[in-house]
């Protein structure tokens, strides 16, 4: 392909640095205005499923927990009840609160009732102090992974690429983050590996960029702004098919995933199809672009030295 014909990633940055802070500006507004909507996993509260034996529709379900509320049996807020199971003989209820053995005897009895049949129950309950120790905990991960792959990066290439990396991955994580935030989907554990998962994936797309960067490097003559360019838009190009084939692979097993799987794993694999967008964008237009801007700031600090 002509480079003249091509797109120019390196000179288009700064539109594409607006896109992605737009979105992550938008995402911690919402953080800071409304928080995120932590699951039972970081946020005290009771999730119990019931194994009712019988499918079960919505509309029922609504009228027994409504009917628990209105007589005084049930005092906690809850969120929408989820239906699952094979034959959507399973209903799972997320509770804002810690519930004792005797509310959740009379959500399992009235379950009963109405379906004059026996219902079996699963408890997950998560005290305050569990769940702060659990976000924490997840937020350690998330910097620990950051840093090693920083570490990782400096070794194997140079300096310049492990910062270019980090932001980059950190990007990624945060637009995971952000995405949720906006449209208020449950942060829970499964939310987690999904992000650890896109720090991991987009970290790889990254170093099959750099690398070949690494190699145009050894070769280059770079003299002017217009050379480094000219570098980092082929070392693109060169590698784009690998990138595209590779993130529509995994794009696709992570859709599947979402269409087909069940309830409790469709935010799983929402937050993964937007980590590995996310990370095959960032590794094209923003991570190569910022090793760009690191470079150049050395190439012109050489010319100034040479010229002195």
């Amino acid at each position: 392909m002509d480079s003249k014909k091509r797109f120019d990633f390196v000179r288009s940055r700064n539109k594409f640095f607006l896109i992605s802070a737009v979105i992550l500006l938008v995402g911690l507004i919402m953080i800071f205005v409304s928080s995120m909507n932590f699951g039972v996993d970081f946020k005290a509260g009771t999730n119990i499923d019931l194994v009712v034996g019988k499918q079960l529709e919505k509309a029922k379900v609504d009228e027994v927990l409504k009917g628990l509320t209105s007589s005084g049996d049930l005092k906690s807020r809850y969120a929408d009840p989820t239906i699952g199971g094979t034959n959507s003989d399973r209903v799972s209820i997320r509770f804002d609160d810690v519930l004792d053995d005797a509310t959740v005897t009379k959500i399992q009895k009235a379950f009963e009732t109405a379906y004059s049949t026996t219902v079996s129950k699963e408890i997950n309950t998560v005290d305050p102090q569990l769940a702060k120790e659990l976000l924490l905990k997840a937020v350690y991960a998330v910097a620990i992974a950051s840093v090693l792959i920083c570490v990782y990066v400096s070794i194997r290439f140079e300096w310049r690429f492990a910062i270019a990396a980090i932001i980059a991955i950190l990007h990624d994580a945060f637009m995971v983050i952000a995405v949720f935030a906006i449209f208020r989907l449950e942060v829970n554990l499964p939310f987690l590996a999904a992000v650890l998962t896109t720090i991991g994936y987009s970290i790889n797309d990254k170093i099959v960029i750099f690398d070949r960067i690494r190699e145009n490097l050894r070769f280059a003559k770079l003299k002017t702004d217009e050379d480094l360019v000219a570098l980092v838009n082929d070392s693109i190009w060169q590698t784009m098919a690998r990138n595209i084939n590779t993130v529509l692979v995994v794009l696709i097993a992570a859709g599947c995933l979402y269409v087909f799987g069940s309830e409790s794993i469709k935010l799983f694999a929402l937050a993964k199809l937007v980590g590995l967008t996310s990370g095959a964008y960032s590794s094209i237009f923003i991570a190569c672009s910022l090793w760009y801007l690191l470079k150049r700031k050395s190439l012109r600090s050489s010319k100034k030295k040479v010229a002195a």
